[in-house]
């Protein structure tokens, strides 16, 4: 990601041969020209023959993706974990205190590189759009001005999305609201907020009032961190549906985590479901990081503390997942592989049809494309020729093995590879070569 292939704007035609889609389409050849994708359809070679010299990568059958997008990350605070000590109890709160205790000793090298590094792990797994929240209540900025320069140097792999993030309350914090507007005058995208993190319910409410009405006036999107709680009657999602209509933001606005819901009585889920929808708010889950830190004051039965994701889905309301956190101060773990969100999501939420687990990927791909508004995403004539090839023969199974990234391309060219996974036995009397993935 240092010296990423940006420096060239070079007209690069290429065919992708022999591929299969999301949608079950096998044998499809996809033409490039000019980073887009020109022509899609079966048997290109002989349709439209290219130039001698011209690259073609043979997809061998394999399932060829639109690229990975993580809708929710932390990217200010990736890669920090045991800085300056481990979470000890593993919950929200003392990880928001652990970054606070952090926050003091973060220059902004330290920030840039470490943002780099997972840049480079996102590029080699086809992660190649992230939203990420900044802190803003840092009064020196560090965070967003580190997160500016990376999203400048990685802009030709990845689409890097940066949302003003009050990480300690917008009312709650004395100078953040003026510290997101700062945020927001350098260029940071979208506006945030944390209103079950203010001292009070009437607080929180007035704070996503403000928020939205900041960024209806600049003409902003809104992601909030909303309800990530475990207490049913946090409900600032039925606000930020409600200033959504009134500020006419429908289709702009997302309430992120919303775990309380997974504590709401369901009759009152029955009404709020139809408002998410109506006022066109996304929603994103966070699979990993919603069930290690909800629930932690339960005893047993044990909350899983994820969100109502196909209840959401299927009231009409576009979900999305997140990684949101990678060795950080709420979570140990991760590697960039939104696969693995995909399918902590499917177990979590018992999304086990074939439907279901077809939607699982669409939430780490199509459908948190839509929550970062991308343009010009998809395997369609026009778009951008941004794609992965992995070793599986269809989204299920590319889930079920968290599948190989055979090949990563960014406006048709080709950033990553990696070779095939083979298991090889080699048993008394016989030796097998084993292919864990199904036959076509």
């Amino acid at each position: 990601m240092r010296n990423p292939h940006a420096q060239r704007a070079a007209r690069i035609t290429m065919l992708i041969r022999n591929t299969t889609l999301p949608d079950g389409r096998t044998g499809i050849d996809l033409l490039v020209r000019d980073g887009r994708f020109a022509a899609i359809g079966p048997n290109l070679t002989h349709a439209l023959p290219l130039p001698e010299g011209e690259p073609v990568l043979d997809a061998e059958g394999w399932l060829l993706s639109p690229p990975f997008v993580d809708a929710h990350f932390h990217m200010d605070a990736t890669l920090s974990y045991g800085l300056p000590r481990v979470n000890a109890s593993g919950t929200l709160l003392e990880g928001i205190a652990l970054w606070g205790e952090l926050k003091p000793l973060l220059t902004q090298q330290a920030l840039v590189d470490r943002a780099l590094q997972y840049c480079d792990w996102a590029a080699a797994k086809g992660l190649l759009a992230i939203r990420t929240h900044v802190d803003v209540c840092d009064e020196r900025l560090l965070a967003v001005d580190a997160l500016l320069q990376v999203r400048e140097q990685v802009r030709p792999v990845i689409d890097l999305q940066l949302v003003a993030f009050p990480q300690d309350g917008l009312l709650r914090s004395p100078t953040a609201l003026v510290n997101l507007q700062r945020a927001l005058d350098k260029g940071v995208d979208v506006v945030g907020g944390i209103p079950h993190f203010e001292r009070t319910m009437s607080d929180g409410a007035e704070s996503v009032k403000l928020l939205c009405e900041i960024a209806a006036q600049r003409g902003l999107r809104v992601d909030m961190h909303c309800d990530e709680s475990d207490d049913p009657l946090s409900r600032h999602i039925e606000t930020l549906a409600f200033h959504t209509q009134r500020l006419k933001l429908h289709g702009r606005v997302t309430g992120s985590h919303l775990t309380s819901m997974h504590s709401m009585d369901n009759y009152y889920v029955s009404k709020l479901l139809p408002l998410i929808a109506e006022a066109g708010v996304h929603a994103v889950a966070n699979p990993l990081i919603n069930i290690t830190l909800q629930g932690r004051h339960d005893g047993y039965p044990k909350r899983r503390g994820m969100t109502r994701v196909p209840e959401l889905m299927a009231a009409g309301v576009n979900v999305a997942f997140g990684h949101d956190c990678v060795m950080d101060p709420w979570y140990s773990l991760g590697s960039a592989d939104m696969l693995e969100v995909a399918q902590m999501g499917l177990h979590v939420a018992q999304m086990t049809s074939q439907a279901q687990m077809r939607a699982c990927f669409d939430a780490v791909t199509v459908n948190a494309a839509r929550v970062m508004g991308l343009e010009g995403y998809g395997l369609e004539v026009g778009c951008h020729a941004d794609a992965v090839l992995l070793q599986a023969r269809s989204p299920i199974e590319a889930i079920r093995l968290r599948a190989t990234r055979l090949a990563v391309l960014r406006r048709g060219e080709l950033i990553a590879r990696t070779a095939p996974a083979v298991a090889q036995l080699s048993l008394p009397g016989r030796s097998a070569r084993i292919d864990w993935t199904l036959p076509r």
